[in-house]
């Protein structure tokens, strides 16, 4: 599948319109269900390849946010060989009591990895769960970025975002198609 196909695939697959909350808290009309493209096996698999191109180097691991960055940071890792780390968004109260589970990260340059982003909060609370442990991170990965806002943003935390979509270059491919 290339990159228009898979443009077209999430599109597809996610699309909703309606009014959705997002984790912002603002409100939107459309909304992309991560979750039907992420349980897509075929659409999983062609993600992971185009994260591959675009990973920037060097990265020893890779660091999938809960929940919906666990599946692509997962796929990219058997993509490229690259271990990963899990990030919870809380410790659990259990067992390790761990926020972050995985390989041992201290002292590692950390990539992570996410599906949707609008303004890089659930990012940010990884980056710093993952600095806070030992770990470095200067880039962060999404699938689709919804606003480019959160670019400037992450920057200011020093991580460069890189994505495969916007939202408009979705709905130009599916136009276009």
């Amino acid at each position: 599948m290339n990159k228009e196909e898979l443009a077209r695939e999430i599109f597809a697959s996610s699309y909703l319109t309606g009014n959705f909350m997002l984790r912002s808290g603002v409100y939107s009309s459309e909304y992309f269900d991560k979750y039907r493209f992420e349980s897509n096996p075929s659409i999983l698999r062609a993600i992971a390849s185009e994260f591959a191109k675009v990973l920037p180097g060097p990265i020893q691991l890779l660091a999938g946010m809960e929940l919906g960055g666990i599946p692509l940071a997962t796929a990219l890792s058997m993509e490229t060989g690259l271990p990963c780390l899990f990030v919870r968004k809380e410790a659990k109260s259990h067992g390790t009591q761990k926020s972050i589970e995985g390989v041992d990260f201290e002292g590692k340059t950390v990539c992570l990895v996410e599906d949707v982003v609008t303004t890089g909060g659930q990012i940010v609370d990884g980056i710093n769960a993952i600095r806070d442990n030992g770990g470095t991170v200067e880039h962060a990965l999404c699938v689709i970025l919804r606003t480019g806002k959160v670019v400037q943003s992450l920057e200011q935390h020093g991580v460069q975002l890189h994505y495969l979509f916007t939202m408009q270059d979705l709905k130009q491919f599916v136009e276009k198609g």
